[in-house]
């Protein structure tokens, strides 16, 4: 295999990815926005802002295969004027300049990291797959969806194969968002009104993800394919909060409190989508990719919480 091209590679999965390709013997390249961003001068190539305009011809000279992690990144109560057309801009007809870039530069095939969102935000009486249509309710799962289509269009139209990984919320170290922040507030002993939920919900511990791209890299059995991808077990929002001031040795501080008054809390607040991400569930089935490829999650989730809470308290606390 000739090189390997990672974009987003200053990002929480890319920081990861990349180190991890280094250590397994692969050589990649990063590509990054800015030139204050260059780690590895001659190694790292300079794309700019991504977008319909990016010039990727240098990025990808001599690249074999290209996991797509840049994106515009999905955002709480999205201040921008048109979130959508931000979003467009970036993941869809950014992923379109990189795909046919790609495709013309004999790339032989590009992974690219979208998100459960596609699916919808929450689940009911049974858990997501590959078989289910997209729903995405928000401006972020609408651009994945699209950037997954143009990029199955490019891939159809060359040589070029096209594998789709769809995650839900990630978290291992490094991890930023939403995740920090609550282990920030664990951490700090403050006490969360959310005993009373009963919910499921599906994670992914980031090693287990790159466990999953790697395998994609070379398995002829992974082109063309979408796979959903999950740690072994889901969790209750009160088990995960558990679960992380186990891991942070601090105790967890959880009352009860009628899920009702906190959906109308959220919504005086401003912050229905947060709150319902905390009470609903959102269940995968990833045993398409356990099946074809023999993809297992490197970790449960205490081993996983446990690494987490470890650069926490080295780099973050």
């Amino acid at each position: 295999m000739r090189k390997i091209l990672v974009t987003g590679a200053n990002g929480f999965v890319g920081t990861a990815l990349y180190h991890a390709l280094i250590g397994r013997g692969f050589a990649a390249r990063r590509a990054v926005r800015r030139a204050e961003a260059v780690v590895t001068p001659g190694a790292d190539v300079v794309v700019g802002e991504i977008g319909p305009t990016t010039d990727w011809r240098q990025a990808l000279q001599d690249v074999d295969a290209v996991i797509h992690l840049a994106a515009r990144a999905h955002v709480m109560r999205d201040a921008a004027v048109d979130p959508l057309a931000d979003y467009r801009r970036v993941n869809v007809l950014g992923t379109r300049g990189l795909a046919r870039a790609a495709a013309d530069a004999g790339v032989r095939r590009m992974i690219f990291l979208s998100s459960i969102k596609v699916n919808g935000e929450k689940t009911a009486s049974k858990p997501y797959s590959e078989q289910d249509p997209p729903r995405p309710q928000d401006a972020y799962g609408v651009s994945k969806w699209e950037a997954e289509q143009m990029l199955r269009a490019i891939a159809a139209d060359s040589h070029m194969e096209a594998v789709v990984l769809r995650p839900p919320l990630l978290y291992g170290p490094g991890v930023k968002g939403n995740f920090l922040g609550l282990m920030r507030v664990i951490d700090r002993g403050l006490p969360l009104p959310l005993a009373s939920i009963h919910n499921r919900r599906s994670l992914l511990y980031i090693g287990s993800l790159i466990d999953a791209i790697m395998l994609c890299l070379n398995n002829p059995m992974a082109a063309g394919k979408t796979y959903l991808l999950a740690d072994s077990e889901g969790v209750s929002t009160p088990d995960l909060i558990r679960g992380i001031a186990s891991a942070l040795r601090k105790p967890a501080r959880l009352l009860p409190f009628p899920p009702a008054l906190l959906k109308f809390a959220g919504a005086l607040a401003g912050k229905t989508e947060s709150v319902s991400r905390l009470l609903g569930s959102l269940q995968i089935d990833a045993s398409s990719i356990r099946r074809e490829l023999n993809w297992q999650p490197c970790a449960d989730m205490a081993r996983g919480l446990a690494e987490t809470a470890r650069w926490y308290h080295q780099h973050a606390h």
